[in-house]
């Protein structure tokens, strides 16, 4: 009778491990659904985020036996998600990590014996040695706490006279400075409309190349200027500064947009 009873309360209390599959089964399920309404197939989701074919299917099948420890498998999460324009860092930490407690175990061990009259003697000599300590120590934190009041107040008068001083430098200091010099930043959005292949340069330094999906919704910004790529410029819209979006041209042509930054002086 009590073997059946831990049995069913152990079917009442699922474990750790099915309860990070029956989130990954979740998870994989809407990853799959995503893709497949974007018409793209598991190269594509590779060729983009660069996870191996093996692990995409294993995500997406919920195969834990095919997947590296949980706190990677919370990467290649967010990585898929991100590709697809979903939130990955939220889908991510839905997978629970579980940390193995340390059991620590006992080393003393306790001896039947009593204490005899010496060892009386010896303990309560050694509570009295450590009571004369710390009085001592005590009094000697006193003396010193006062002496170091006595000082910081002597310090105190000689800095305030210092700092009075030094914020007549300051301030004489902050009239000379060049400030009729303003750059302003820009910042490029981009709304995909359509799948597109894209390639962003930042002050002359490429930032991202690859294919976003419908939906997706990226931002850069530049302190010089910034240059979009694009194959499919009906499917990308632009926007600058937070201005309304603009088509970057017409659909299925390739296009090239630089955006420079405005130097005011």
């Amino acid at each position: 009778m009590k073997w059946l009873r831990r049995k069913e309360v152990n079917q009442l209390n699922p474990s750790f491990d099915e309860q990070r599959q029956e989130v990954l089964t979740e998870i994989g399920a809407k990853l799959k659904s995503a893709r497949e309404r974007y018409s793209f197939d598991i190269d594509d989701v590779v060729s983009y985020t660069k996870v191996a074919r093996k692990l995409v299917e294993a995500i997406e099948a919920a195969d834990l036996e095919n997947l590296p420890e949980p706190v990677y498998i919370r990467g290649l999460i967010r990585r898929y998600a991100d590709a697809l324009g979903l939130d990955g860092a939220e889908m991510a930490n839905q997978l629970p990590i579980d940390v193995n407690p340390v059991s620590v175990k006992p080393t003393w061990k306790n001896n039947s014996g009593q204490l005899r009259p010496i060892h009386l003697y010896l303990l309560y000599i050694g509570i009295i040695v450590c009571s004369v300590s710390s009085l001592s120590h005590v009094l000697n934190t006193t003396t010193i706490a006062s002496n170091s009041e006595s000082d910081q107040r002597t310090q105190k008068q000689v800095s305030t006279s210092s700092q009075q001083d030094q914020q007549f430098g300051l301030q004489s200091a902050s009239n000379k400075q060049v400030d009729n010099l303003n750059i302003q930043q820009v910042q490029v959005g981009l709304m995909v409309k359509d799948s597109s292949w894209i390639r962003v340069e930042v002050d002359g330094k490429m930032e991202f190349e690859g294919r976003l999906p419908q939906g997706s919704q990226r931002t850069w910004k530049a302190a010089s200027q910034l240059t979009v790529k694009t194959d499919n410029a009906g499917g990308v819209m632009v926007s600058v500064n937070q201005e309304q979006p603009k088509p970057m041209g017409k659909l299925g042509k390739a296009e090239q947009v630089t955006v420079a930054a405005n130097t005011r002086s």
